[in-house]
């Protein structure tokens, strides 16, 4: 099951993105060299006392003057509030209670959702600063320095009382099946489609889908849950605090939650780099995934099109070179059938578990048709391999020294399990060990 979701709401600069990168350990704006794959994270990974969460920035709150932009940032905070399973109300203990943190508590208040009211800022830890904040009706502040890294531990403590590790680890036996693309490209139309009947809401409209939406179904005695989420924009291409952005922000959490990604893509259009982007999320989350290439019915075509067009996706998706393509029309039901298919096909290849002994003679196979280089007179040893994980496929393999790994030689181990193992539409992670941190 997916992980918990952790909200930081607050207005500018009370702290929030101090709070994410002492909690994360890094930076969450992360820069990548890969083609087509830079991104800036909204979202970050975290771990406490055994629990796995992940929390969400959602920008500064600040409320204006107007009646229309204070009910905007009403959508703002109520799209946070519905997104996620607990929010962190984060208010400056430095400045003191303002009129609008009451407006904000307020929308807050409303919520069923657990509500942490966190004080930062009190960097030589003044307790009674905190008590104003009682008058916000939202319990217990707890008063913390970010920037001193302070009270933080409580913190934690009390964001993970609000987790069940039983429901974390429930799962019903559905296959997750999120539908991600840009706007307008016809993932509604697919889903609608795929269902046999309206369940979401299609228009012409850029961006009529604003919310990630949730269908459970049977098909073929199996269970799904189709996941229609709204379309992924650039980033430049909307505003930072528009109720836009918190689409996009439900989208990539439903990816994260998904068991496998339909990326759609409009062929009437050419690859766009937010296609490209997009697909690189998928990637970059290690999810398995099918190329859905919609809107067939309204291309010319010649014998060797498709040809054409799967050049192109390779050249655009040379990063994620094992992706499965399939091209379809919603329009006209063509293919539509076979995207389920596709899909159980390379969720089951993300699923399989490779035996230890048959994984050690592809990979002892593969050293001795190609030896590892010798970099400064010194040549990587291998000695062997495991599987720890699945979805994606993760291999451990030990080593003299993991220093002496080139990317190359990375890249031609992966190349050999694809060829003797059906890896296609999934991503394969590749890890190497000394062979003494055997715990690593």
């Amino acid at each position: 099951m997916s992980k918990p979701l952790v909200a930081v709401v607050g207005r500018p600069n009370v702290g929030k993105s101090t709070f994410f990168n002492k909690i994360c350990g890094r930076r969450i704006s992360i820069v990548k060299d890969t083609p087509g794959v830079t991104r800036d994270r909204i979202f970050a990974d975290a771990e406490w006392c055994g629990y796995n969460f992940t929390l969400i920035d959602t920008g500064g709150i600040e409320l204006k003057s107007s009646d229309e932009m204070f009910l905007h940032i009403r959508k703002q905070a109520e799209a946070a509030v519905e997104t996620a399973d607990v929010i962190l109300f984060f208010v400056d203990g430095k400045q003191g209670l303002v009129s609008s943190d009451y407006d904000v508590a307020e929308i807050l208040r409303l919520s069923a959702k657990p509500i942490i009211l966190v004080v930062n800022k009190l960097d030589n830890f003044e307790v009674e600063k905190t008590y104003d904040f009682y008058s916000l009706g939202l319990g217990e502040p707890i008063p913390v320095s970010c920037e001193q890294s302070k009270g933080l531990g409580d913190l934690l403590d009390e964001v993970v009382k609000h987790f069940d590790r039983e429901e974390a680890t429930e799962d019903d036996g559905a296959v997750k099946i999120a539908v991600v693309g840009k706007p307008n490209v016809g993932k509604s139309s697919i889903v609608n489609k795929l269902l046999g009947f309206e369940r979401v809401i299609v228009s012409p409209v850029a961006g009529t889908t604003r919310d990630a939406i949730d269908t459970p179904f049977t098909y073929d005695g199996k269970k799904y849950v189709l996941i229609d989420t709204a379309g992924m924009r650039r980033k430049r291409g909307i505003e930072e605090e528009t109720i836009e952005s918190y689409s996009v922000m439900r989208s990539i959490a439903a990816v994260r939650r998904a068991d496998i990604v339909l990326i759609v893509m409009s062929a009437e259009e050419d690859i766009s780099e937010q296609d490209v982007r997009i697909a690189g999320f998928v990637h970059e989350e290690g999810k398995p995934s099918v190329i859905v290439m919609n809107k067939w019915d309204t291309v010319e075509k010649d014998t060797h099109t498709i040809e054409k067009f799967t050049e192109k996706l390779n050249a655009d998706l040379s990063f994620m070179n094992y992706f499965t393509s399939i091209f379809v029309s919603a329009k006209s039901g063509l293919r539509i059938e076979k995207i389920l298919s596709l899909a159980d096909k390379s969720f089951e290849n993300a699923s399989q578990r490779i035996t230890t002994g048959i994984l050690n003679d592809v990979i002892a196979d593969a050293v001795a048709m190609n030896e590892p280089p010798s970099p400064h007179g010194r040549r990587l040893k291998i000695y062997y391999a495991t599987q720890p994980a699945s979805n994606p496929p993760k291999f451990v393999i030990f080593v003299n020294d993991e220093k002496l790994v080139h990317f190359s030689y990375k890249r031609y181990l992966e190349n050999c399990l694809r060829r003797a193992f059906d890896f296609a539409g999934t991503p394969v992670k590749i890890v190497f060990n000394n062979r003494k941190d055997e715990n690593k």
